[in-house]
């Protein structure tokens, strides 16, 4: 390991590191604009210049390797000297509209400028000027201000792996562009803009409508699908005004998938803030106390085994202890969180999870895809593949149908005849994933969700045991989920109990064995099959359930209340109230609470601790947040007849997955966009 002098303290660094990481190992600040920890280098910025022991001239501390007996120095007069020269070489052409620009207050140039910069400018011919370019829907240009850094064009190169931004020109006539003027078609997009230094890239839904000091900055997490990424919630008043990434290593690193970026507008659209009950075919608003009356009529005069309870895809793990203390206290077994309709039934905890873990990738060196897309049902799991497969040596296969992945894949088939071959030894990749040191298998939402969906989990495993992936040191079995709320809902046992219906079994019994069914948050089942079923809908937006609903209690959505989601890895995560819940919505596992004292079913738990309390003792595995109890393996699945279709994934359009992202006016744009656009050959193009 290198032993280096910066400014007179030794300090020791492992092999590969470079100069700038050597001095901040010792504690030195560096000023950089082009250097990014997860980035190529570029070395093309040289503000991180520093003095080297023997060298004519500074050196580019980001792009130097750290070498043994190294002198390094970074606070002398020549380095201040070169810095400044520096930016009053970038600050030539930027122009000074600082009052305007959205980065006014997080701007690295802006803050750089202030420690190291001139005092005065020398310069006094016009200014550069440049032409915006058009990205899309969701970034907005202003390219006069760009300092060509190139962290996008690396980004969009590297990380999303979408060959879509590059430079053109020479010299002063460089300009960042797309090669041909569209939008920017990855679903990682949008963190070019926390990468850009200056006010180039910008939020187009956000700009020009808060300042950074303006707004209350809240740590949550993401629950629009089941990554569970890490996420800064800004909000104004009442009225969330962007979302941000949050670090965390183990799950999204920095990034962050455009919908859970940009559909925050959907928060305040279509919104139930109400309580509503159907007169004479129609919704009419009400109050609480009456929606509560209306329900207890209803249920007064039904049998229990005639009430089922349909769990959604937002639902937090709160709720769902609630739904299980009402349904138990009802006395109805009909309760199910698998909207979807996948054959999981929980009593093996390793068949529903991500085992491998989502960092875990990292150390793998060949997988299998199995019915998903992984860049449309999750694209921070997607781009750490990607980032394994940039790596070398590491295979990806697929069984399902053809989609760009942003990384080479091999089509094996397209349905469970082929994963049959492979479990059973016939196919050639089966000697690949033998062979391969840390092995992995990915089984989609979609290939569970089918009505063989038990006979290919049983295929799955038949094939992660003789593929030696499930060992006390790994385990390569993994389940990616697109529902948020799925791994609480198994883990606390919201399955149907002995006798009671699945979802396909309730809506099947619509027609006359179910009276009256509970959808909480649920909104990606088939309402036209609850026929004349008294439907109680409880959610936060008039999606699909609310149509079908003849009393419609308003919840609230996840950036307004406090509460656990646990991800497709089993990490329990808490959500963090940003705003409160608009009008009279209230949080979920309170109106339930307040709904079972009303039924004379009284629920005891009154306060959110003795919720969580309970939830600990029904899934202590969900005790400690942000930490991940492996799963013991079992024997799971169940041997049938398998279907001849092939697979598909559940995610049909990326941005219209859920309520939100559906109310939301960006994610729809999105939609016309990338997805019906594509659909229908239409090149993108801007005009």
């Amino acid at each position: 390991m290198p032993k280096l002098t910066i400014d007179g303290q030794e300090v020791e660094v492992p092999p590969g590191s470079t100069v700038l990481q050597a001095c901040e190992a010792a504690g030195r600040e560096i000023p950089v604009f082009c250097y990014h920890p997860r980035l190529d280098i570029a070395g093309n910025c040289r503000m991180c210049l520093v003095e080297m022991e023997k060298s004519p001239k500074p050196i580019a501390s980001c792009a130097m390797p750290a070498g043994d007996g190294m002198v390094i120095k970074t606070n002398t007069p020549l380095v201040h000297k070169a810095r400044k020269g520096v930016l009053e070489l970038l600050l030539i052409n930027h122009p000074l509209d600082c009052p305007i620009c959205d980065q006014g207050g997080e701007c690295d140039l802006q803050d750089l400028t202030l420690f190291y910069g001139p005092d005065q400018s020398r310069f006094e011919e016009n200014k550069r000027p440049v032409a915006d370019k058009y990205l899309g829907p969701l970034i907005s240009t202003h390219m006069t201000r760009c300092i060509h850094c190139t962290r996008c064009i690396r980004f969009i190169d590297q990380v999303a792996g979408v060959e879509e931004l590059g430079a053109v020109h020479r010299g002063e006539h460089m300009e960042i562009t797309t090669w041909i003027e569209k939008a920017l078609s990855s679903e990682l997009s949008g963190n070019i803009i926390d990468l850009c230094p200056v006010g180039a890239l910008n939020s187009k839904p956000y700009e020009y409508r808060a300042r950074t000091w303006e707004l209350k900055k809240t740590e949550s997490v993401d629950v629009l699908d089941a990554v569970g990424a890490n996420i800064r919630v800004d909000s104004r008043g009442s009225e969330v005004m962007r979302v941000l990434p949050r670090l965390h290593e183990d799950i999204n690193e920095e990034w962050l998938a455009d919908k859970s970026r940009f559909s925050y507008d959907g928060l305040k659209r279509r919104r139930l803030d109400v309580p509503m009950v159907k007169s004479e075919g129609r919704l009419a608003p009400s109050d609480w106390r009456t929606a509560f009356s209306t329900i207890k009529e209803r249920l007064e005069s039904v049998d229990p085994k005639r009430i089922g309870f349909i769990v959604g895809d937002l639902v937090d793990a709160e709720t769902m202890v609630m739904v299980r203390e009402l349904a138990t206290a009802i006395g109805t077994p009909h309760v199910d969180c698998r909207q979807d309709g996948a054959k999981l039934d929980g009593k093996v905890r390793a068949e529903y999870l991500f085992n491998t873990t989502i960092a875990g990738i990292e150390q793998a060196d060949a997988v299998l895809l199995v019915g998903t897309n992984p860049r449309w049902e999750a694209p921070l799991i997607n781009a750490r593949l990607r980032k394994r497969q940039l790596q070398g040596d590491f295979r990806v296969a697929r069984i399902g149908a053809p989609f760009d992945l942003t990384y080479p894949v091999e089509d094996l088939g397209a349905g469970a005849q082929t994963l049959q071959e492979l479990a059973s030894g016939q196919h050639s990749f089966a000697e690949v994933l033998k062979g391969a040191k840390n092995p992995m298998v990915i089984v989609g939402a979609g290939a569970v969700a089918r009505p063989d969906g038990a006979a290919i989990l049983a295929l799955a495993r038949e094939l992660a045991v003789a593929c030696n992936m499930v060992r006390e040191d790994w385990n390569g079995f993994n389940v990616l989920h697109t529902a948020a709320s799925r791994v609480a809902g198994l883990d606390l046992g919201l399955v149907p109990g002995e006798g009671g219906r699945d979802v396909a079994g309730m809506l099947e019994g619509a027609a006359g064995g179910m009276e009256v069914l509970f959808l909480i948050g649920a909104d990606e089942i088939d309402t036209s099959r609850l026929g004349d079923t008294f439907v109680v809908y409880q959610g936060h937006h008039g999606d699909v359930g609310a149509h079908a609903a003849d009393v419609i209690l308003p919840g609230a959505a996840y950036t307004e209340k406090n509460a656990i989601y646990v991800n497709t890895e089993g990490r329990p995560q808490r959500t963090k109230l940003a705003v409160f819940p608009p009008g009279e919505a209230k949080e979920d596992w309170k109106i339930l609470r307040a709904l079972s004292e009303v039924l004379g079913r009284v629920v005891q738990l009154n306060s959110l601790p003795e919720v969580r309390a309970r939830l600990a003792a029904l899934a202590p595995q969900l005790r400690t947040i942000d930490v991940i109890e492996p799963a013991a393996w079992g024997e799971f699945g169940r041997s049938g007849e398998l279907g001849r279709a092939a697979f598909t994934s559940p995610v049909q359009d990326f941005y219209q997955t859920n309520p939100i992202s559906r109310a939301s006016a960006v994610m729809a744009e999105c939609s016309e966009l990338f997805v019906r656009g594509a659909a229908q050959g239409a090149t993108g193009t801007h005009g």
